[in-house]
């Protein structure tokens, strides 16, 4: 009797798995799969996912860029005339006349000025280089003067800015990172959410709140004053406000590497951390071999993220009211943006002043995409 009971719940077993299998190998077929086994996105499906992006970035992104790029080629000006006006005055017998040219504005029906524009090739950018001036200081050496123009100011600090602050963010953040990996669990979370706030507060908010705490009488200001015993004037000198702002920038930023690198610790292999201490690997070592180079991938775009953002640097000049000292590229095209007393400003500047700050960007992050693109090569 047993023997039959367990035949009979063999055959049962049997058939239930003969149409599982059947019921799995049917939904296999009737679906169609790529060459690694995935399902493959209907376009209809595929194009409802991308489509919104592509025209957001087009929208929002590639026309402004095109227009940037088309208003730098022209200038648009107001047309003047010349006209003869003769005045004369009563005199005895014979009038006194007198005939003078000038240059006025010529204005519509409505009084408005009547603008053109004309296609001017290079000039706009051969303005804003300031390239026969720039030439003639270079030519004597005189750097001090080249370093008096606006765009050749801007390059010295936006280069200056971007290449100081990019190794303390990452070794900042990099830093806290191993802090809090190595940290409690217990008080693991608060010390992430301390470590966040900088990153949560606005950039000028930011940058004004970092400014209080040093001009004239502020907190720390008043601290240093009451410790030295002298006055202490630290937006006095252009150099100690570019310290500041290298300080905010690092203060504000940090937050993000770090939380990208925290990330990257958690999926770190521990048994190869294990390997490495049995050999007897110290911590520095592992470190060193184990760890970065796991990292290395997130380092490369904390380092991009950082740069792309850092030289178009603009907060700091707004919120520490530095245009006095110093300029940047970004906010020279502000400037060129802003109306002056007379109503007018220079978009065709602004449009080439803006170019060029892209071509400085895509220049400075070649080295490290080829840097990434050999490390894959290598890697394959």
């Amino acid at each position: 009797m047993p023997q039959k009971t367990s035949r009979a719940s063999f055959a049962r077993f049997s058939a239930w798995f003969g149409e599982d299998k059947l019921r799995v190998q049917t939904s296999l077929e009737s679906s169609k799969t790529a060459p690694l086994g995935h399902p493959i996105m209907k376009p209809r499906v595929f194009a409802a996912f991308v489509l919104p992006s592509i025209v957001m970035m087009l929208v929002f992104i590639a026309a402004p860029l095109a227009s940037v790029f088309y208003n730098s080629f022209f200038q648009t000006k107001k047309s003047y005339e010349t006209v003869v006006i003769e005045s004369c005055t009563p005199g005895f017998g014979v009038s006194n006349c007198v005939t003078e040219t000038k240059t006025q504005p010529i204005l519509d029906e409505n009084g408005d000025f009547i603008e053109r524009t004309i296609f001017v090739g290079f000039e706009n950018y051969r303005n804003v280089l300031e390239l026969d001036r720039a030439q003639e200081a270079i030519a004597q050496w005189d750097f001090t003067r080249l370093l008096q123009f606006d765009f050749w100011s801007a390059m010295r600090f936006t280069l200056m800015f971007t290449f100081i602050t990019l190794p303390l963010v990452v070794g900042f953040g990099m830093l806290i990172a191993l802090a809090v990996n190595n940290s409690l669990q217990k008080i693991r979370g608060q010390v992430i959410f301390v470590s966040l706030l900088p990153f949560i507060i606005t950039p000028v908010i930011g940058a004004l709140s970092i400014r209080w705490l040093f001009v004239g009488d502020g907190i720390i200001t008043s601290a240093m004053e009451a410790v030295s015993g002298q006055d202490i004037a630290l937006f006095a000198q252009g150099w100690t406000v570019e310290i500041l702002m290298v300080f905010y920038r690092v203060w504000h930023v940090a937050p993000f590497a770090f939380v990208v690198f925290y990330a990257g610790l958690q999926t770190v292999d521990q048994s190869t951390l294990e390997s490495a201490v049995i050999d007897g690997a110290s911590r520095f070592e592992r470190l060193r071999y184990v760890v970065i180079p796991h990292l290395m991938p997130l380092i490369i775009f904390v380092t991009l993220i950082h740069l792309m953002d850092t030289y178009r640097v603009f907060e700091e000049i707004v919120g520490f009211r530095a245009e006095a000292y110093v300029t940047s590229f970004q906010y020279m095209t502000f400037d060129f943006l802003t109306t002056d007393q007379a109503g007018n400003r220079s978009l065709a500047r602004a449009s080439a002043s803006a170019m060029l700050t892209m071509v400085g960007i895509v220049i400075i992050l070649i080295p490290v995409l080829r840097f990434n693109w050999r490390a894959r090569q290598r890697a394959a």
